[in-house]
């Protein structure tokens, strides 16, 4: 299954051993890693864009360093990335992506966000957090939402990879997370080109770049169950051009059309229901 999707020159297709076993692994484990999605032309085009997605949303207002989420501006953060470039719109609707979000949320799931977080040497580390935990109150029992991560550059523990907790997408509220919570953390490590696949349940927090040179780039795509409310109001955020470019399927992913939070939950039926006493109304 080969894909080509815009200007991304993205590669869609794993054979189905390997599809099986990501699926297994990110339902028990809460992740998985797939290499190769982009090639490395694709990979440069995407890292380029990114450079100049950074500086376009500085221009427009948007500060790329938020100290409430970071110790130092060496972590450059750029948000509303459907907005700045096409390269973005593509890898968001990305086949393997879409698959994996499906398989994890169902069907129905939308688009909740589109972020990217570069960290350059000398960045520091965020607090630990589960992204479930920042937008649905606890217990966390189900996945309601993943990451898909895209590698831009090669990511080690050294160039500041997203550290993660072993098991803790099991974890139901606060009380789970240990005091030594920290001490199990142990990086994601992946080539570029490659996805990270996540629970939105995983624990985890960005790494410190202790290199001299490297950077390290990663753009998170956040997929979520469809009664969830998104982090981004795109209607309010996407303009009247782009909006008609999309497809159904993107509108529908976004919350662009009328109808709104239907897909999931208990299907109704015009046929009568045994044991439904007559005249009841609802």
């Amino acid at each position: 299954m080969a894909s080509q999707t815009a200007s991304t020159d993205v590669r869609s297709g794993i054979d189905r051993t390997a599809w099986e076993a990501a699926v297994q692994q990110l339902g028990q484990q809460g992740f998985c890693i797939i290499p190769d999605v982009l090639d490395a032309g694709a990979t440069s085009a995407a890292l380029a864009a990114l450079h100049a997605a950074a500086v376009k949303s500085r221009q427009q207002g948007n500060p790329t360093f938020l100290p409430q989420l970071d110790p130092n501006d060496r972590n450059v953060r750029v948000f509303y990335l459907l907005a700045l470039d096409p390269i973005f719109r593509a890898l968001i609707q990305h086949p393997l992506a879409t698959r994996l979000a499906a398989a994890l949320l169902g069907d129905a799931f939308i688009i909740s966000n589109f972020t990217a977080n570069t960290a350059l040497p000398g960045s520091g580390s965020m607090a630990i957090h589960s992204d479930q935990s920042l937008v649905v109150p606890e217990p966390w029992v189900s996945p309601w939402a993943m990451n898909v991560i895209w590698c831009l550059t090669d990511t080690c523990f050294e160039n500041g990879a997203t550290l993660y907790i072993p098991g803790s997408h099991r974890w139901t509220g606060r009380a789970d997370v240990p005091e030594d919570a920290h001490e199990q953390l142990q990086p994601f490590e992946a080539p570029a080109g490659s996805i990270i696949c996540m629970d939105a349940r995983l624990w985890h927090t960005s790494g410190r770049n202790i290199t001299k040179d490297q950077e390290r780039a990663l753009l998170f795509a956040y997929y979520s169950k469809p009664f969830l409310r998104p982090q981004v109001n795109w209607n309010a955020l996407l303009g009247a051009d782009l909006q008609a470019g999309f497809d159904d399927m993107m509108r529908e992913r976004l919350g662009l059309n009328i109808t709104a939070n239907v897909g999931e939950g208990v299907k109704l039926s015009t046929k009568a229901q045994s044991g439904t006493a007559k005249g009841q109304a609802g």
